[in-house]
């Protein structure tokens, strides 16, 4: 009868203890699941990672990291940064050198079987254009000259002057320049000859230019300047566009004009490649730089392929 009574004196204490000893081990828990910098709990081992899933062209998904909230340059997407790439004319398909001018002359076309013959460009737009003939003289020094004043030109070649390296004014057009007609022989009595030769004269070299360069040229230039009614005919049936001839010339380290004392908006300068192309290309700049005038090509001008 009295154990009983023992028994129920001790139920209190023991409630008590195991109560207490329930409560320091939810504390013990609470405090061992926070972070040392006092945050939030760390994730269950279950939860995702922070890498984002990608597909590579496979199609095999791959993980990387996501983006962070500062990108880094190489994060920008492409299209958001300025682009460097010179853009290209839609007339020509290459790049030009016009810088966004917007030409006011347009080529005349083939009247009659007779290409038309170009000695200026009509326009009072400030821009001048340099050509340069024969190629005998080949050094990597002129070209080095043009590219480090930013000027393209029209190269006329004659192929007795090209034929025994035409393998080198490919320096030249993989620089920008292009490259126009001025007969195989560069035969001064050019306009003496017959129809028939004239013509094997300009389209034998078109061909040569065409086959060499990967372009097939549109000007012709007359060895001396001169034509007659057989030479527009003959470069028209060839398949070019135009006769450029000039009135103005950089030579022996000066500027002559035939009409005026400089140079004027729309004029085509004739060079050579000469011993002397340093002088003559160190005067032809003072006097465009004297004038205002841009440097581009004639071809872009015209928008000529």
């Amino acid at each position: 009868m009295h154990q009983p009574r023992r028994l129920g004196r001790w139920v209190g204490p023991l409630v008590t203890v195991l109560a207490v000893a329930l409560v320091a081990t939810g504390i013990w828990w609470f405090t061992s699941t926070l972070p040392d910098n006092g945050g939030t709990a760390n994730p269950p081992a279950t939860a995702p990672s922070s890498a984002a899933a990608s597909v590579t062209p496979s199609g095999v998904s791959t993980e990387g990291p996501t983006a962070s909230a500062t990108a880094s340059p190489s994060d920008v997407p492409a299209s958001s940064a300025p682009s460097t790439a010179p853009a290209t004319n839609p007339a020509t398909g290459r790049v030009d050198t016009l810088g966004g001018l917007v030409p006011d002359y347009v080529l005349p076309p083939i009247v009659d079987g007779l290409a038309p013959v170009l000695t200026k460009v009509p326009t009072e737009q400030k821009v001048v254009f340099l050509t340069i003939d024969d190629g005998a003289v080949k050094r990597d020094s002129d070209l080095a000259l043009l590219e480090a004043n930013g000027i393209k030109a029209s190269l006329f070649l004659a192929n007795n002057f090209v034929a025994g390296d035409p393998r080198f004014y490919k320096k030249y057009t993989a620089a920008g320049h292009l490259i126009e007609n001025h007969t195989m022989s560069h035969n001064l009595g050019f306009i003496n000859l017959s129809y028939e030769d004239q013509k094997a004269e300009i389209c034998g070299m078109a061909d040569f230019e065409e086959q060499q360069y990967g372009r097939r040229p549109v000007f012709f230039r007359p060895p001396g300047g001169p034509y007659t009614l057989a030479t527009r005919q003959a470069v028209a049936a060839c398949g070019l566009k135009a006769i450029v001839d000039w009135e103005t010339k950089a030579n022996a380290g000066n500027m002559d004009y035939q009409v005026g004392a400089g140079l004027r908006p729309g004029d085509i300068v004739l060079m050579h490649f000469r011993p002397e192309f340093p002088q003559d290309l160190a005067a032809f700049m003072a006097a465009q730089k004297a004038a205002g005038l841009k440097v581009v090509l004639l071809e872009d001008y015209l928008a000529t392929k």
